[in-house]
C-alpha cells in the first residue's frame, strides 16, 4: 500500500497582478456549462501575437502539460500548444490575435504539480480553479525566442481576470453563495458546478461528495465548523466571514490510500482516495482533523495577516502548526500533543544549522513549520509566564493590529516577544538564527527554552519535551 497524505499546491501559482485599469477593461471571460459541454468565451482588451496561461502546470502522473490535453480552441486559425514552460494561444499562421475566442473544455481530475487541480464529485458535480483561466499578453511574435526577463515583464501586463460562470442545469456556488450566474476577479477561488451535498452554518459551508465514505463525511462535517468557531472565539473575525470547505471522493482505489489538500482564501479544499478508506480509522480521524485545523488557522494566520515575504513563512507554518496543535487539544481529547511537539523540535535540531530563512530557496520548507513551531512554543512559554495565556493570546493582538495592512512582519512579531521577556537579548538571538542558522542547532532551541521557560531534557544533541508536554 502506498500511503500519501499530500498538500497540493504548497507553491501557491503566481497570481495575475491587478490594476486599477482593470476595473474598467481587463480580460473578461465567461465560462459556461451545459450538460457535457463545457466552453469558455474569452474577450481580450489588447491587441497580441498571443496570450498565455499564467498558471501553465504539469501533470503530476507524466510532468506533461495537462492544459493541450483538455481544452481545445475553437475560434478558427487559433492554437493552443506547449511553448517552453508556457501555455500559449496564437495563431496558427502568425497573425495578430483576434479580441474574441472560444475555447472548449474537458475538465480532468488529474493532480497536477504546484497548481490547484479540478475537483470532480461523484454525483457530476465539477468544481473548477478560477486562476486557471487568467491569461497575459505577448507581443513578441517569435515565441520560441522569448527571453526570461521578455516573459516576466509580459506577465506584468496582465491582471485577473473577471470571470462569469454560468450553468444550464442551476445555480453555481461561487463566493460562498449560490447564485444564478457567479462572478469573479480573483485567481485563488474555485466555483462549483453542480447539486453535490452542501450543508451550511453560521460560521462555515462545507460542500461534500455524496460518494465519501460516512466516517469521513461526517467527521468533515462536524469537527471543521467547531475548530472554525474555537479560532473565532480566541482571535477575532478571519479572512472571511463564512470560509467553504470541499471535500472530494476519487474512489476506493487499490493498492493507495492518498487524503490532501490545500488552502485558498476563504476555502479548504481535501481530496480522498482509497479502499482502505472504506473502514472508519483513529488515525486517519486524526491526521484528517489536523489537516483542517491547521488550514483552517491559515483563515487568520496568513490571509487574515500574513508574511510580508515567503522566506517569512515561519511566521504563518510554525504559528498555524501551533495553533492547530492547542485547538486538537480544546476539541480531541485522544490528540497526542506531545508526539507533534516533538517532531516539530526534532525536525528543527536537523535542519535549524542552516538559514532558516533561506529554507525556500534550499527546498527545506519543512523548516518553516518546524522551526516556526518551536519558535512559537518559546513565546507561548514568555506569555504564559507574564500573563498565564497560551499561544492566542500572543498572536491574537499581532492579529489585531496589522488587519488594516493585512502583513505580519518580523519586526512586530519579535517586538511582542520582547515586550514578554526580561531578556534584551532574545530577539536579536532569534534574529540571528532566522538569518545564519545555529552551528549546533539543539544547543541553539535548549537555550531558547531555558530563556523562555520551556520544560524539556537533553539527550545527547536531542531535545526531549517532557511526557506531560502541553
Amino acid at each position: 500500500m502506498a500511503l500519501c497524505l499530500s498538500a497540493f499546491a504548497q507553491a501557491a501559482p503566481v497570481s495575475a497582478a491587478t490594476s486599477s485599469a482593470a476595473e474598467a477593461n481587463g480580460v473578461r471571460v465567461t465560462i459556461t456549462r451545459d450538460g457535457p459541454d463545457w466552453r469558455a468565451d474569452y474577450v481580450l482588451d489588447r491587441d497580441a501575437s498571443a496570450w498565455a496561461f499564467y498558471n501553465s502546470s504539469d501533470l503530476n502522473s507524466s510532468r506533461q502539460p495537462w492544459r493541450p490535453r483538455d481544452w481545445a480552441a475553437m475560434t478558427p486559425g487559433v492554437v493552443l500548444e506547449r511553448v517552453g514552460d508556457l501555455d500559449v494561444l496564437r495563431m496558427r499562421d502568425g497573425s495578430p490575435m483576434p479580441r474574441r475566442i472560444s475555447l472548449s473544455l474537458s475538465p480532468r481530475g488529474d493532480n497536477l504539480e504546484a497548481d490547484y487541480p479540478v475537483l470532480l464529485f461523484t454525483d457530476g458535480s465539477v468544481a473548477l480553479f478560477t486562476g486557471a483561466f487568467d491569461v497575459f499578453p505577448i507581443i513578441r511574435s517569435d515565441l520560441e525566442g522569448l527571453t526570461a526577463d521578455e516573459i516576466a515583464d509580459s506577465r506584468r501586463q496582465g491582471e485577473n481576470a473577471r470571470i462569469s460562470w454560468r450553468d444550464r442545469a442551476g445555480p453555481v456556488l461561487a463566493n460562498g453563495r449560490r447564485t444564478e450566474e457567479g462572478e469573479t476577479h480573483d485567481s485563488r477561488a474555485y466555483v462549483l458546478f453542480g447539486q453535490t451535498r452542501v450543508k451550511e452554518s453560521d460560521r462555515l459551508i462545507t460542500v461534500v461528495d455524496p460518494e465519501l465514505p460516512v466516517w469521513i463525511a461526517d467527521s468533515v462535517e462536524t469537527f471543521a465548523p467547531r475548530v472554525i468557531d474555537h479560532y473565532a472565539i480566541k482571535l477575532g473575525p478571519g479572512q472571511t466571514d463564512r470560509p467553504t470547505i470541499m471535500s472530494t471522493w476519487y474512489g476506493p482505489t487499490r493498492g493507495t490510500t492518498n487524503y490532501g489538500g490545500s488552502v485558498l482564501p476563504g476555502l479548504i479544499v481535501m481530496t480522498f482516495e482509497g479502499q482502505e478508506l472504506l473502514s472508519p480509522s483513529e488515525d486517519v480521524l486524526s491526521e484528517n482533523r489536523w489537516f483542517i485545523a491547521h488550514e483552517a488557522a491559515h483563515f487568520w494566520l496568513g490571509q487574515t495577516v500574513r508574511a510580508e515575504r515567503s522566506r517569512e513563512s515561519w511566521i504563518t507554518e510554525g504559528g498555524a502548526d501551533l495553533l492547530a496543535v492547542r485547538a486538537m487539544q480544546a476539541l480531541d481529547p485522544r490528540f497526542d500533543a506531545r508526539e507533534v511537539l516533538q517532531k516539530e523540535v526534532d525536525d528543527c535540531v536537523r535542519l535549524g544549522d542552516k538559514p532558516v530563512a533561506g529554507a525556500g530557496q534550499r527546498g527545506d520548507h519543512r523548516a518553516y513549520y518546524a522551526c516556526g513551531a518551536v519558535l512559537a512554543m518559546a513565546a507561548e512559554a514568555l506569555q504564559h509566564r507574564a500573563t498565564g495565556g497560551d499561544w492566542f493570546d500572543f498572536l491574537q493582538p499581532l492579529i489585531e493590529d496589522n488587519r488594516a495592512s493585512g502583513v505580519l512582519l518580523r519586526s512586530a512579531w519579535l517586538a511582542r516577544l520582547s515586550s514578554l521577556s526580561q531578556d534584551a537579548a532574545l530577539a536579536n538571538d532569534i534574529d540571528a538564527f532566522l538569518d545564519s542558522g545555529a552551528p549546533n542547532a539543539a544547543d541553539f532551541i535548549g537555550s531558547l527554552f531555558d530563556r523562555a521557560g520551556v520544560g524539556y531534557e537533553r539527550e545527547g544533541e536531542r531535545i526531549v519535551l517532557p511526557a506531560s508536554a502541553e
